[in-house]
């Protein structure tokens, strides 16, 4: 669903609490209208926040009611500080895997010591949160690309997908990476160790909630599932036969500081700032794309601020990191949430669960809650997003596939790791080997043109105009220079000047100004001239500030190509160089119009070797 742009009501900037504390201003216009609808949407989001909550906290080597803890502070916090109006934040698949891969090596099985590693996990990327936002650093997360991002999510996904079939199937099965669980997990169904009821269990519940995204959109089928699920040991008496939540501690999470020593918090960082980038990027995406639907607008840095109260939130308050949902949010905005009131609503029913009714879930078994995060790994995968990359480039095909293949093989926060390292890898090789041309003249088109990709364009004999399409720095500068110097050893005449077309050059630095300077002498002992065409003026300023603009002479600089062109003929009168005519100057050229009755002709005009600009 879109939104027309006369809908979008561009508001003046908050200020004080109103600009640190959004909830604030969301109190002092909301509507009365909106309430009803809030207060639904609240018990129907309830329904989703619940199992789901649990199924993460199980896929992060968690306790199951933590992530219901995971699920109220954070709810309350983002209504506070939030920009977003109906954003939902809790527990996310994305971050389960991150989550298990940082705690579970250093936990050494104790359940205990896995809660409060991951409490300070979550305060820790809430601090790399808070201190992005407030340096207004909300642009890091453009370190992840499209391709990075399909293939870490895959990764991701497949991880926890795997790490949760053996929940699906009734077993235990644990290895310290993706193969190692994979063998483990066959080795088990080898050797009998299915349990044919969770898997009865597992597999149903899949079924349905699958079913009902597909054909029963309106109804959440994660609720149908579990609620059945549920019922049904219940029923038939099967707490012996599975796996079950139990009862959940009777009370609300106190706000407590995660019990860890100084060495946890050093090897919990890398993890930290994995969640905060990875969390980040769904947020700043899912928050974007809800505010245009209902026509309003976020500011990114107050989403980073929110995002680290929210993450500071859930680890004082004993739950885990956390990030913005894209299937909860619209759960909610279907059931017609308008406000964060939603959320709030949401997280006290959450919280009425566990003080009056914590053995409701008694009998959910553990099967359908691995079921529920296995549905929540296929909503994640992209496959024809990195079938589209192979059709449209690929060499993003390829960063998607290494960046999962690190991943699924290397480990979760190596992986994204290594993911951000190849997109800079990337972007460093475009700029150190960028494109760049020797441009000439092609009949009845404008401009100067790459003569590899239009093969009968002309050269001005004696000049070579050298396009280089990216900024002049330390890591190019010799490679620029090399190809100068290439370019005019290729040319078809004796060169008198090169003109550097220099309008993509968006910087130059010191080392490459010195370069430039090289370049120069070298050209003028062989008797060539060295200019530059539409160079950007704040380059200039840079040129000017090194002493590199004087020391290369001020009358080298031209605006346009083709007064530097004009220049070089006014300069080199013997140059034989008739320009291009359009197809009317043409036709004058070769049959004039007949004069009329009792008029003399007109002279015929002459070919112009001017520059057509």
């Amino acid at each position: 669903m879109s939104v027309p742009n006369s809908q979008i009501v561009i508001q003046p900037a908050p200020t004080g609490l109103h600009r640190w504390i959004p909830g604030l201003r969301m109190l002092a216009t909301y509507q009365r209208a909106w309430l009803l609808k809030d207060l639904v949407a609240g018990v129907v989001l309830t329904a989703v926040l619940v199992p789901v909550g649990m199924g993460y906290a199980q896929a992060a080597g968690l306790p199951a009611i933590y992530g219901l803890y995971a699920t109220i502070a954070p709810l309350l916090a983002y209504a506070l500080v939030g920009p977003s109006r109906i954003l939902v934040l809790g527990p996310d698949s994305s971050l389960a895997g991150i989550i298990f891969a940082t705690v579970g090596p250093l936990a050494l099985g104790s359940p205990e010591r896995a809660v409060s590693l991951a409490g300070m996990l979550a305060i820790l990327s809430g601090v790399f949160c808070f201190v992005a936002g407030l340096a207004r650093l909300g642009f890091l997360t453009d370190l992840l690309s499209k391709p990075i991002r399909f293939g870490f999510v895959n990764g991701i996904a497949l991880t926890v997908l795997v790490g949760q079939t053996p929940k699906v199937l009734g077993f235990p099965a644990h290895g310290e990476n993706l193969l190692r669980q994979v063998q483990a997990i066959a080795s088990n169904v080898v050797d009998g160790k299915t349990n044919p009821i969770a898997v009865a269990i597992g597999l149903t519940c899949l079924a349905v909630i699958l079913g009902f995204k597909r054909w029963v959109k309106r109804i959440p089928g994660v609720l149908v599932a579990v609620v059945g699920a549920t019922v049904a040991v219940w029923a038939l008496d099967l707490e012996s036969a599975v796996k079950t939540v139990g009862v959940l501690p009777q009370g609300l999470p106190m706000p407590t500081l995660p019990d860890v020593t100084w060495p946890d918090v050093v090897a919990l960082l890398p993890g930290a700032f994995a969640i905060a980038l990875v969390a980040f990027a769904d947020m700043s995406v899912l928050s974007r794309t809800f505010a245009l639907r209902h026509g309003y607008e976020v500011d990114g840095n107050q989403e980073l601020l929110a995002l680290g109260a929210t993450q500071t939130v859930a680890g004082l308050f004993q739950g885990f990191a956390v990030s913005a949902s894209s299937s909860r949010t619209p759960v909610a905005e279907a059931a017609g949430a308008k406000t964060q009131l939603t959320g709030v609503v949401g997280a006290g029913c959450v919280a009425l669960l566990l003080v009056a009714a914590p053995g409701l879930v008694r009998t959910l078994p553990i099967a359908a809650l691995g079921a529920v995060v296995v549905s929540a790994c296929f909503s994640l995968i992209e496959i024809q997003e990195v079938k589209r990359l192979w059709r449209l480039r690929r060499m993003e095909f390829l960063l998607a596939i290494v960046s999962f293949l690190g991943v699924a093989l290397i480990g979760v926060i190596e992986g994204i790791f290594f993911a951000v390292a190849i997109a800079l890898g990337a972007f460093i090789w475009r700029a150190w080997q960028p494109y760049r041309a020797v441009l000439g003249r092609v009949d009845g088109l404008k401009g100067y043109h790459d003569i590899t990709r239009h093969p009968h364009a002309r050269q001005v004999p004696g000049l070579v105009i050298f396009r280089w399409d990216a900024p002049l720095f330390f890591a190019n500068a010799v490679i620029f220079q090399k190809s100068v110097m290439a370019a005019v050893a290729q040319s078809p005449s004796r060169v008198s000047w090169v003109v550097v077309a220099a309008e993509p050059v968006t910087d130059i630095d010191v080392t490459a100004a010195d370069v430039l300077l090289d370049l120069d002498l070298g050209l003028h002992a062989a008797g060539i001239e060295l200019c530059f065409a539409e160079m950007k003026d704040p380059v200039k300023d840079h040129l000017r500030r090194y002493g590199t603009f004087h020391a290369l002479g001020p009358h080298n600089f031209f605006p346009t190509l083709g007064q530097a062109v004009d220049k070089y003929l006014d300069a080199h009168g013997h140059v034989e160089w008739v320009d291009w005519t359009d197809a009317t100057e043409a036709a004058k050229f070769t049959s004039p119009p007949a004069p009329p009755s009792g008029q003399l002709p007109k002279s015929k005009p002459k070919k112009s070797q001017r520059h057509k600009r």
